[in-house]
């Protein structure tokens, strides 16, 4: 990531600010413990060989969760830009990060040492006060200079909380080597999905046109010549309606196989436009929410459109509902697709179908998450960016 590109730290929260730097200081003083203790061992194995192996991996577990433990207290208290989980061990980086957390905590200590410090002060001027053996005059400089001390006092929490997140995002954050290396692992697991849902759909296409239009093709070719060989004029006029029949059913199903290969509609309107004529096809009622200010790319729009046909299909054939809910809308540069119907539930995430959409949402970058407990409703929502 260019340095440039990389987003600044998210500010500390201000109403939880004190306790997290408390939080802290208490965090410090197990992690100094943690770290005495390992040099002693790193120490002593370095006498003894035999047991540096077993030394180093047992600094390493600890030293990985005491990290864990950070990540939690300044996403709990701090920030929200540092996540709770992460890596399960980043090696010796943990340690030299709970080295460098003992900065922030010695002074997250002193800030407070000195708060009670001046709470004592404080204490002790108003006693001083009530029995009248202060001057209202002196009373109130020293009342001055106390309020000064304590925004000071204040000031100094944020900064230790600021310092403690900047060390977060500085040694916790994935280093750029690290953050690339992930990338290619996901582009190429992503890959090697979308190669696997291009082979399921092509099966599925296959199995179309064998089971259901190759057929009914057959048949119409056994109709038409049934037809021909007739010698009686009414029955091959019946034979011929009845062949007309079986053609208009047949140019239907062909229809339905090409709009799933690509959704030609897309060309000539948005995806909302073709969500509406595909619930006028439904048998069950659908209500389509479009709410998607700019276009998104066409590559998106047509992962969308597969997820909502999916979804309407499997409601229709497996859920029996009695109302599906289609909403698009588009927020902070990602654009949301929810599916929702009243049906029967226990859809199978990890079936065929789904498994697809799921491959087809994650090659661009998307994720599908699919509700469906044993007695409904179900769910299917797909976030994916915009472009």
């Amino acid at each position: 990531m260019n340095p440039a590109e990389r987003p600044e730290p998210a500010l500390p929260r201000v109403a939880s600010v004190p306790i997290g730097v408390a939080a802290g200081i208490l965090t410090a003083a197990g992690e100094l413990l943690f770290l005495v203790v390992a040099a002693v061992a790193v120490a002593v194995a370095a006498v003894v060989p035999p047991a540096r192996r077993r030394a180093h991996a047992a600094i390493l577990r600890y030293a990985a969760e005491l990290v864990r433990l950070e990540r939690r207290r300044l996403a709990g208290f701090l920030t929200a830009g540092v996540a709770p989980g992460g890596p399960a061990t980043r090696g010796w980086r943990d340690v030299g990060y709970l080295a460098a957390r003992l900065l922030p905590g010695a002074l997250g200590a002193l800030a407070y040492g000195l708060f009670a410090v001046g709470v004592v002060l404080a204490v002790i001027v108003l006693w001083a006060v009530l029995r009248g053996t202060l001057e209202p005059a002196d009373a109130l400089v020293q009342v001055v200079i106390g309020a000064a001390l304590l925004l000071v006092n204040v000031q100094a929490v944020a900064s230790i909380a600021a310092l403690d997140v900047r060390l977060a995002h500085r040694l916790l954050g994935a280093g750029s080597r690290a953050e690339l290396e992930r990338r290619v692992r996901e582009l190429t697991t992503s890959r090697a999905e979308v190669v696997a849902a291009v082979d399921a759909e092509r099966q599925r296409i296959e199995r179309d046109l064998h089971d259901g239009l190759q057929q009914r093709l057959v048949a119409l070719g056994m109709l038409l010549g049934r037809a021909r060989r007739s010698r009686d004029p009414e029955r091959a006029a019946a034979l011929i309606a009845q062949a007309h029949q079986d053609a208009q059913r047949a140019i239907g199903e062909l229809r339905e196989v090409a709009w799933r290969v690509y959704p030609s509609a897309l060309d000539d309107g948005d995806l909302g436009e073709v969500l509406r004529v595909v619930a006028d096809r439904s048998d069950i009622p659908v209500r389509i929410r479009y709410d998607v200010a700019t276009r998104p790319d066409r590559p998106v729009e047509t992962v969308l459109y597969f997820v909502a046909c999916e979804a309407l299909t499997n409601a229709a054939k497996h859920a029996a509902a009695k109302l599906i809910t289609v909403e698009v809308e588009s927020r902070a540069g990602t654009i949301r697709l929810r599916v929702h119907d009243d049906g029967v539930g226990g859809a199978d995430p990890t079936g065929a179908g789904l498994t697809g959409l799921a491959r087809r949402v994650a090659a661009l970058d998307g994720r599908l998450r699919v509700d469906s407990p044993a007695g409904g409703p179900t769910t299917v929502l797909a976030e994916l960016p915009c472009g």
